[in-house]
């Protein structure tokens, strides 16, 4: 257990080491902590600080710098945050995906690091559907989802059909399958299509196909903004291998998910520090994330990756106020 001078020195340490991202010398420590300290005590314990983990020397220098635990025991028992500077933003009710990416674009630019959404995971098939007919055996089939997306998919189909059958298919399937689960759809879908009219048949099992494959393409969508803010980031534009570890990542997307979606497990924002355990794979990445919601139900992750040598207390307040935004766009959209 630390005690509350070695706390003091350690805090003092990382808030300096983040802000300057210079070794934090004993000379430094002395001024930064405000303590009346010899140097010789001062190194004493930045000494056992460095055997319990929670400082390094790198190379030659004669200062510290924060480890991964070193960082963690700071966000955990030393971090204070300030009510939030960022109330003024605002994110006006739209299309879902026109949110999403709007908020991705926030979290970058306010924190000048990358901004990361997972789109919401849909759960239904169409929220109403129309059918147009564009020439012989060639529809449009145009599908609103319950948040308010559209999607058109243009489909072919072996038999021609005129604009008042596809009317009529519309109207049958906007009164009787309107909101349900995709499985239900199916599921239904075999015990009714013997008793249906040939082309009401045919219509509603291309309208559910176009619209598995419309939610397959958009579900657990990534958006990702801000990727070239990390080349002004001095943490990585000096090591041209922490950089590449980073855009890999970035083009990873289902892993990115993986690590989003361990985050959203979480209630409130959660910090993970790379090095630290399995979620982030690399030592030189933080990630600071927060689930978000639709009418008090998570659907999705949101959150900032940048150095773990990031300012985690402006962090907090910039993935917490985007994640209550978010929510309350979304949940005013309808």
């Amino acid at each position: 257990m630390l005690d509350d001078r070695s706390k003091l020195l350690l805090k003092a340490l990382v808030e300096r080491y983040i802000a300057d991202g210079q070794p934090v010398g004993s000379r430094t420590l002395s001024r930064a902590s405000g303590l009346e300290l010899s140097p010789a005590t001062i190194r004493n314990v930045m000494s056992d600080l460095e055997e319990m983990g929670l400082i390094v020397s790198p190379h030659t220098s004669a200062g510290r710098i924060p480890t991964a635990r070193g960082y963690r025991l700071f966000v955990d028992t030393m971090l204070t945050v300030q009510p939030s500077q960022y109330g003024s933003h605002v994110l006006a009710p739209d299309q879902p995906q026109k949110v999403i990416s709007n908020a991705a674009n926030l979290l970058s630019n306010l924190s000048q690091f990358v901004g990361v959404v997972i789109a919401p995971r849909r759960t239904s098939v169409f929220r109403h559907i129309e059918f147009l007919r564009l020439s012989e055996r060639r529809l449009l089939v145009i599908i609103v989802s319950p948040d308010g997306d559209v999607q058109n998919r243009v489909i072919f189909t072996e038999l021609d059909y005129s604009q008042a059958q596809l009317v009529e298919a519309a109207n049958f399937l906007n009164s009787h399958y309107v909101g349900l689960d995709i499985e239900n759809v199916r599921e239904r879908l075999q015990g009714e299509v013997e008793s249906l009219r040939t082309e009401i048949a045919t219509l509603m099992q291309a309208a559910v196909t176009v619209s598995s494959e419309a939610i397959t393409e958009t579900q657990d969508e990534v958006i990702i903004s801000g990727e070239r803010n990390l080349l002004s980031v001095s943490d990585f534009s000096s090591d041209m291998g922490h950089l590449r570890r980073a855009f890999e990542l970035f083009e990873q997307k289902a892993q990115l998910m993986r690590l989003m979606d361990i985050a959203g497990q979480a209630e409130g924002v959660r910090i993970f520090i790379g090095g630290e355990s399995q979620v982030v794979p690399f030592e030189d990445l933080s990630i600071v994330s927060s689930p978000y919601e639709v009418d008090g139900k998570v659907v999705g992750t949101l959150g900032v990756i940048g150095p773990t040598r990031m300012a985690y207390d402006r962090m907090i307040q910039i993935v917490d106020i985007t994640s209550k935004l978010v929510s309350n766009a979304l949940s005013h959209h309808k």
